[in-house]
């Protein structure tokens, strides 16, 4: 299971994506966020994205299934992660954004609708959701992970009976250093 791999190799997964630059996949998410916003980082990692978030003046809340990554993760961010899976989390908090950048590819393909569905919840009316997959059709199981791949076809077709609209597309080369040839999908979706 996914979470175990991360729980396992947290330190290993936190040093190799916490100096990651992802600021050319925040910017197009955050030109639909007002300044100061509320954003979740749903699936935060190493904490990573939440700090530079923070860093911008944003308020995040972030969460993460693996209890070692959010560890690390709240270490880095000084401030509260909780440990929960996208289905577990819950919060009275409406956001003006949710971030889910390479984070729902590790949810079973028959659950992401469920997923997507109950993390709209949490979404404000107008509020942007991110999210990336590696791109394609498949689930593969790779180093004791499940991936769910993800093309426009299939994330239209995973948003049918939820509140969210595709609102912008485009694909992307992996950010790490030696898998610039793996592609992702990456979207940002509005809710009604």
């Amino acid at each position: 299971m996914s979470i175990d791999f991360y729980n396992q190799h947290a330190a290993q997964f936190f040093s190799s994506t916490v100096d990651i630059d992802a600021s050319s996949l925040l910017k197009p998410f955050l030109d639909y966020l007002p300044d100061g916003g509320y954003i979740l980082d749903a699936g935060c990692g190493s904490g990573r994205d939440s700090k530079h978030l923070i860093e911008l003046g944003y308020q995040v809340q972030a969460f993460d299934a693996s209890p070692a990554l959010a560890g690390l993760a709240q270490t880095l961010l000084k401030q509260p992660v909780t440990v929960a899976t996208f289905l577990e989390f819950q919060t009275d908090q409406h956001f003006d954004g949710i971030w889910a950048c390479a984070s729902l590819l590790h949810v079973p393909r028959p659950l992401l609708t469920q997923t997507f569905a109950h993390l709209a919840l949490m979404l404000k009316s107008g509020g942007a959701f991110y999210c990336s997959f590696k791109y394609g059709q498949n689930e593969v199981t790779r180093d004791g992970r499940c991936f769910t791949n993800c093309d426009e076809s299939l994330l239209c077709e995973l948003l049918t009976d939820v509140p969210l609209s595709i609102e912008k597309l485009w694909i992307t080369q992996d950010l790490r250093a030696g898998r610039e040839t793996e592609q992702w999908l990456n979207a940002i979706l509005l809710k009604a």
